[in-house]
């Protein structure tokens, strides 16, 4: 069974990390994500850096363009993760743009993550039904979970086919803002958290955007199996480097 279902079957809340790798040195990646684990977080996400992120804040970005200048690719994120398997248990996506795996070949790119041991991909501008039509049959060969992003836009019946088609969890995003805009959830998005539980979707969902402290990991988990966090943690990394990752996960839970 893949990681990321292993996970979700436990009991407990799902606490994940995303950070862009290469950040704050190119060389730090495996380091943060050994930290992460040994800290008590249950999932990671792992950002490959593009020039063009569409759904990322300025906080985001901003670790991009300097995991891109520190000299982050595709191939050079690869060879750092070929050994993370051995110290590394807990489930890894890749959360990136279409265009580097385009580029590295799709077929190629999901070979090479099955190798050294990722569970999942996140692709927010691969639309859900260009994936189902030419690109399924491809991640499910490499045993890996593609995730697929729900904004308070998107329709019940675009929600529903989004849930047929994955096998694992649906990120929701929690506004229709970029990462790293927001602080706090109003009424309005609890209404959203609400009305997608009460649709008893066969997927867990995980909330996005807007996570940066204890009371919005509570916030969101009440209604969901778990939430994501990335520019509060990319702010903590900017601002500490990475020597005190399990202080930030404590004030977390």
């Amino acid at each position: 069974m893949n990681r990321i279902n292993q996970k979700l079957q436990e009991t407990k809340k799902v606490l994940s990390i995303y950070f862009s790798a290469g950040y704050p040195s190119l060389n730090d990646t495996v380091q943060i994500i050994q930290d992460l684990e040994k800290s008590g977080i249950d999932m990671i996400e792992i950002g490959l850096p593009f020039s063009d992120p569409l759904a990322d804040g300025p906080t985001i970005q901003a670790s991009s363009t300097q995991a891109l200048h520190n000299g982050m690719t595709t191939q050079v994120l690869f060879d750092q993760l070929k050994d993370i398997r051995k110290t590394v248990s807990i489930p890894l996506v890749i959360m990136g743009y279409f265009n580097p795996m385009l580029q590295y070949g799709v077929e190629n790119f999901c070979k090479k993550c099955a190798e050294i041991g990722i569970d999942g991909l996140i692709i927010p501008d691969l639309p859900v039904d260009v994936y189902a039509e030419q690109y399924k049959a491809t991640f499910e060969k490499y045993g890996l979970i593609n995730v697929f992003l729900i904004t308070p836009q998107t329709s019940d019946e675009r929600i529903r086919f989004i849930d047929s088609v994955s096998d694992g969890f649906i990120y929701m995003v929690s506004s229709a803002s970029v990462t790293g805009s927001q602080s706090g959830f109003g009424s309005t998005q609890e209404n959203y958290f609400k009305r997608i539980a009460a649709m008893n979707l066969k997927n867990p969902q995980i909330i996005g955007f807007g996570i940066n402290n204890a009371e919005t990991f509570n916030q969101a988990t009440e209604f969901a199996k778990g939430a994501i966090i990335g520019s509060a943690f990319i702010n903590h990394l900017t601002q500490n480097g990475t020597g005190k990752i399990e202080e930030f996960v404590k004030e977390i839970r």
